[in-house]
């Protein structure tokens, strides 16, 4: 059995946990999902970490929210490299999705980036743990981005 872990924060302002669940659980129905919520970014790292050592996880998903502060922008920092040692230590891919208040100047944009980026970093989630390493190649240098549109390659 596969077991996926989910990490979001309450202070995001979309729940793009369920959006994370409901498409892992139509992908990958046999496996089993542990959810953690914290409360800000910095929690992120740890939860990760519990939920591959206490709870099995073959992969985690993480779910963050940055504001615009330069204080803001200065903790997604350190989230990021939290979630890096996570991953060196415990040799488990966490994908990291976050979105940034600046990213769009209306909440509606913002809702369809955080929505679109949820999705499909779970779907990316999904293609690692079943194909591993090989499962992203066929899309490597392809300029895809989640939550925007994609920028296509300099060369085909």
């Amino acid at each position: 059995m596969i077991r996926v872990g989910i990490v979001d924060t309450t202070f995001a302002r979309v729940d793009m946990g369920s959006i994370v669940e409901k498409t892992i659980k139509e992908l990958l129905p046999e496996a089993k999902i542990h959810r953690y919520t914290v409360p800000g970014i910095k929690d992120i790292p740890v939860a990760a970490k519990k939920l591959i050592e206490e709870f099995g996880c073959d992969g985690v998903i993480t779910l963050g929210w940055v504001g615009k502060t330069l204080t803001d922008k200065l903790s997604y920092v350190a989230l990021s490299v939290g979630l890096q040692l996570v991953q060196l230590m415990t040799n488990k891919h966490v994908i990291d999705v976050t979105v940034h208040e600046d990213e769009a100047d209306d909440e509606v944009k913002l809702y369809e980036i955080a929505v679109n980026r949820a999705k499909e970093h779970a779907e990316n989630l999904v293609k690692l743990l079943r194909g591993g390493g090989e499962a992203l190649r066929p899309y490597a240098g392809k300029g895809l981005r989640q939550g925007l549109p994609d920028v296509g390659p300099i060369r085909t």
